[in-house]
C-alpha cells in the first residue's frame, strides 16, 4: 500500500497534519521529517520494534549508537551532559542549527539516562560519547515538541535534501508517513563537533566551517545610550580594558579570544568623536577612547549582540521597539535606575561617572560570567 504523503506547503490544515505526524510517532510509527539539511526517518528511541525498523534503513553507521534529535536546545541537560560555561555557550550559540555535538558522559550518568529513557546504554552511547542534534526546522520542531521523549532520525539511501519526485522508490512498509516541506535550506550535511571541557574539535565539516563556528561563538557586548559620544563609549572602553586584563592580553587581541565590545546611540549621528571630557575621564583609568567614532543603533547591531546594556530605561524601550525578540538580552547597566547623561558637565563629573561605571561593569561582567 502506498505511503501517505502530507504536503505542508499545499496543506489547508497544517496544524492537523503536524498533529497527525506527532500521533504517528507516538504510536511507534516511522515518519519522514525535514531538517534544515536533509530529510530523515524519525522514530521513538524507547521502542525496540521502532529501533529495529530504523536499523534496517540505516545507510551508514549500522549498529552504532543513535544520534538523538532534540526539539529544544535546553533538553540537552536532561541527557547526562555536564553543564559547564563552555557547553552552555555551545548550546546557546549553535542550536537550533546544522551542528551535531558529541558530548562525553560519565558511566554513572549513562546508566541513569538509559534507565530513565528505557533504552540500552549501547544504543545511546558509543563508549562515553553521546551524539545530539537540535535541527533548525519549524516542521521538525513542531512535531518533536509535542512528544515527551527523544526521537532519532536516520538517513535513507533514497532521501537527501529533498524528497524524490517518484516516491515509488521507497519500498512499501519502510516508512508509515512522509511530511513534505519542500527542499531543505542547505544542501550540505550538518557539521559534527566533538566537545571537550573547554573546547571542541571538528569531526566532520558541513554547513558550518571553522570560520563560521568561531564567529558564532563570539561573545558580543553592546552598550547603548543616546548620542554614543559619552556614556556608552565610556562603558565600551572600560569594558574592553577590563576583559583584556582578565584574559592577560592586549585590547587588540580581544577578538582572538572571541570577545567583541561595541557601543551605539539611539539618536547617534555616524562618525562623531567622543567628548574630550569622556576621553580624559577613562584615560585616568587606563582606557582609550581617542579613536572612537559614534554609530547609530541598528537591528543588525542588536541581533549580533549577546548582551546589551542600556544606560537608561528609554534606551531599553528603544531597543525593544526596534527588535522585540531581543528584550531578553537587554539589561540596565545600573539596576537601580538610569545613568544620567553628563553632556555639558565638567571633567570631575565625567571622572565620577567613569569610576561608577567601572564598578557597575565589573559587577555585570561577573554576573554574566564574562570575567571571574
Amino acid at each position: 500500500m502506498p505511503v501517505d504523503v502530507l504536503n505542508i506547503l499545499e496543506s489547508r490544515d497544517v496544524q492537523g497534519d503536524l498533529r497527525r505526524a506527532s500521533q504517528a510517532l507516538e504510536q511507534g510509527q516511522l515518519v519522514v521529517l525535514p531538517t534544515e539539511t536533509v530529510y530523515g526517518v524519525a522514530g521513538r528511541i524507547d521502542l525496540e520494534s521502532t529501533r529495529s525498523r530504523l536499523e534496517k534503513l540505516r545507510s551508514t553507521n549500522a549498529g552504532a549508537a543513535w544520534t538523538i534529535h532534540l526539539a529544544e536546545p535546553q533538553h540537552v541537560w536532561e541527557l547526562g551532559v555536564e553543564r559547564t560555561h563552555f557547553s552552555e555557550r555551545l548550546v546557546q550559540k549553535l542550536w537550533p542549527g546544522p551542528v551535531a555535538m558529541i558530548f562525553e558522559v560519565s558511566p554513572d550518568r549513562q546508566q541513569t539516562v538509559a534507565k530513565r529513557l528505557d533504552v540500552p546504554v549501547s544504543d545511546l552511547f558509543q563508549g562515553n560519547d553521546l551524539t545530539l542534534r537540535c535541527p533548525d526546522h519549524p516542521v521538525f520542531a513542531a512535531v518533536a515538541r509535542t512528544l515527551d521523549r527523544p526521537i532519532v532520525l536516520t538517513r535513507m539511501e533514497h532521501i537527501g535534501s529533498q524528497l524524490p519526485t517518484d516516491l515509488n522508490v521507497l519500498p512499501d512498509g519502510e516508512v508509515d508517513l512522509i511530511i513534505n516541506a519542500g527542499p531543505t535550506r542547505y544542501s550540505k550535511p550538518s557539521t559534527i563537533l566533538k566537545v571537550t571541557r573547554d573546547g571542541y574539535q571538528i569531526v566532520r565539516s558541513g554547513v558550518f566551517d571553522e570560520r563560521i563556528i568561531q564567529r558564532q561563538l563570539r561573545t558580543t557586548i553592546l552598550f547603548v545610550c543616546s548620542g554614543n559620544t559619552c556614556r556608552s563609549p565610556m562603558a565600551e572602553a572600560l569594558t574592553r580594558k577590563m576583559i583584556a586584563d582578565a584574559h592577560g592580553v592586549s585590547e587588540a587581541q580581544l577578538e582572538s579570544k572571541g570577545v567583541s565590545v561595541i557601543s551605539a546611540g539611539v539618536f547617534a549621528l555616524p562618525g562623531t568623536r567622543a567628548t574630550p571630557q569622556a576621553i580624559d575621564a577613562v584615560k585616568t583609568l587606563g582606557a582609550d577612547l581617542s579613536r572612537h567614532r559614534s554609530q547609530p543603533l541598528t537591528p543588525e547591531l542588536i541581533h549580533s549582540a549577546d548582551l546589551i546594556f542600556a544606560m537608561g530605561r528609554s534606551h531599553a524601550a528603544s531597543i525593544a521597539e526596534i527588535s522585540p525578540s531581543s528584550t531578553k538580552k537587554v539589561q540596565l547597566l545600573d539596576s537601580q535606575g538610569d545613568i544620567e547623561d553628563p553632556i555639558g558637565s565638567d571633567l570631575q563629573t565625567y571622572q565620577s561617572l567613569a569610576q561608577k561605571m567601572q564598578g557597575l561593569i565589573r559587577q555585570r561582567l561577573k554576573e554574566n560570567r564574562i570575567i571571574n
